[in-house]
């Protein structure tokens, strides 16, 4: 799943428990949007570590 279309999944989610008084529903798209929040968080992380890495190994050669 794609950040995008897990940020709208938790965020139908969400506003569907609000709208029906689903207390575990709101609170399941709320989780399932922090999660993706996340996942995006670590895969920048992944991308800066493989720019630092790439640098690194440039200015070795």
């Amino acid at each position: 799943m794609d950040i995008a279309s897990g940020r709208f999944k938790g965020k139908i989610k969400e506003i569907a428990g609000k709208v029906t008084g689903d207390r575990r529903l709101e609170t399941e798209g709320k989780t399932d949007q922090a999660r993706v929040r996340i996942q995006g968080a670590a895969e920048e992380i992944r991308e800066r570590a493989r720019g630092v890495r790439d640098s690194v190994k440039r200015k070795r050669s």
